[in-house]
């Protein structure tokens, strides 16, 4: 479907005519219709298939008809992160570009002079609020943001929202909001707890998914199998065999980032390392440096798995698996956006051969493995790899916990005890328990184990 067919004004279809989008998404096309009748919705959809624009496009159609106020805030969008806030907000001004539709971004990690200008806009009122909760919380708790004449509450990544313990936050601000609203939920997934969400805050919602959890065809899967050992040679071998540029490698930990961004640039590469330890000045500096091009890979954790939004990434690498299918999705779906092709390459050490199976078991399919590169010695294989972690799990169901209390006691030599033996330690069992009452009784106690509802006398502990 084309935008034009849908019921938008000719301000916005000039607007997106601008930006050169034609044709709608599958969630655009399902979602616009929904939300400009006014409807509550609960919209389930991969990540980098058009989300923001399916619930911008109706709001500020819908605001820019008339009848809201003009020194309110009319509609307020939650977003986890401030880079997806930011995002948003670059969105908000090319949609609303022919609109006298206002919008304002709220987010932490900036100086006074920034906060003096969110704050400002807050109390004049725009039109649309982009916010994060915490940030949001903070100036609401200064006294001057009044959202009693909200029409449109939107969470956008809501099942990341509460992966990142906002669940409070968002009830604390919905608290703040009139019940005569319209809510609308984006989210790439639907796990209980967002459904919990859902059922609080959304009234008799309409339901779209569309392709739920589930990679795009346009990204070209791959994985090689390897050591630890040999995946940052394999890494500086795929760039030089590949030759992609806007490259986005994910790894496990922030040191792992740092340490692995430092071998990149003696290699001779332009990277630069994104994680939460940089302030929001240095983020900043790093993705407009990507952008323009001075960068061509960024080394980041998790904290890039969404609310980036550059078009021309050609390649996503995990350095490391991640430790669930949902956040597999979320990385590789950071290429192979506006209509463009992309790679993800995922390196699966040993020890991650379990957690990429399970991967592979929620897709739906396997993903086609290369080969090391030459000179980088044998990979192992998958058959050993599996085998060892069966041997792993064995080893420690006999250990510490499961089946330790089903075998037979050893004594230190690892003997099993004979019958003297085993007589000889109940005896001396007996004569313990015998001493111990009699300290007991010579102290004035009562053996462990009888009446403790006596509250102790002063001076007790």
């Amino acid at each position: 479907m084309k935008f034009d067919e849908l019921d938008l004004s000719y301000e916005v279809l000039d607007a997106l005519d601008a930006m050169r989008f034609d044709e709608c998404t599958p969630i655009q096309e399902q979602t616009i219709p929904v939300i400009l009748e006014g409807h509550d919705l609960i919209a389930c959809a991969q990540t980098g298939t058009g989300k923001t624009a399916a619930y911008l496009l109706p709001v500020i159609d819908r605001i820019a008809d008339g009848g809201y106020p003009t020194d309110a805030i009319n509609c307020l969008v939650m977003s986890p992160t401030r880079e997806l806030a930011q995002q948003i907000d670059r969105q908000m001004e090319g949609f609303a570009y022919f609109l006298p539709v206002s919008s304002l971004a709220i987010y932490g990690g900036t100086d006074g002079r920034n906060f003096s200008r969110q704050q400002h806009g807050l109390k004049a009122g725009a039109d649309v609020v982009i916010a994060t909760p915490g940030r949001l919380l903070d100036h609401i708790q200064m006294g001057y943001v009044d959202l009693s004449k909200v029409s449109f509450f939107i969470l956008d990544e809501a099942d990341r929202m509460l992966d990142m313990g906002f669940h409070d936050d968002i009830m604390q601000i919905v608290k703040l909001l009139p019940a005569n609203r319209q809510t609308l939920m984006f989210s790439a997934t639907m796990p209980p707890k967002t459904r919990r969400l859902a059922n609080d805050i959304l009234t008799n919602p309409v339901e779209v998914s569309i392709a739920v959890s589930r990679p795009t065809e346009k990204i070209d899967q791959r994985a090689c199998i390897c050591h630890e050992g040999q995946k940052t040679p394999m890494l500086l071998q795929l760039f030089r065999t590949a030759h992609s540029k806007r490259v986005i490698v994910f790894a496990a930990s922030k040191l792992k980032v740092k340490d692995l961004t430092r071998e990149l640039r003696r290699a001779g590469l332009k990277a630069a390392e994104m994680h939460s330890d940089l302030d929001q000045i240095q983020r900043d500096e790093v993705l407009h440096g990507f952008r323009s091009g001075r960068l061509d890979i960024l080394v980041a954790t998790d904290i890039l798995a969404r609310g980036i939004d550059i078009d021309d990434i050609s390649m996503v690498v995990n350095y490391d698996v991640p430790r669930e299918a949902e956040d597999y999705v979320h990385r590789i779906g950071r290429t192979a956006r506006a209509n463009n092709d992309g790679m993800a390459v995922t390196l699966v050490g040993e020890r991650d051969q379990p957690k990429f199976a399970r991967i592979e078991k929620f897709l739906g399919y396997k993903v086609n493995r290369i080969p090391l590169s030459s000179g980088l010695g044998d990979a192992p294989s998958e058959s050993d790899s599996a085998q060892a972690n069966d041997r792993r799990k064995k080893k420690n169901a006999g250990g510490y916990g499961h089946g330790r209390k089903d075998r037979p006691r050893r004594n230190f030599q690892g003997k099993q005890p004979d019958q003297g033996q085993q007589q000889e330690s109940n005896d001396t069992g007996k004569a313990s328990e015998a001493s111990v009452q009699r300290k007991l009784r010579s102290r004035g106690r009562r053996k462990p184990g009888g009446n403790t509802d006596k509250k102790p006398v002063d001076g007790e502990i």
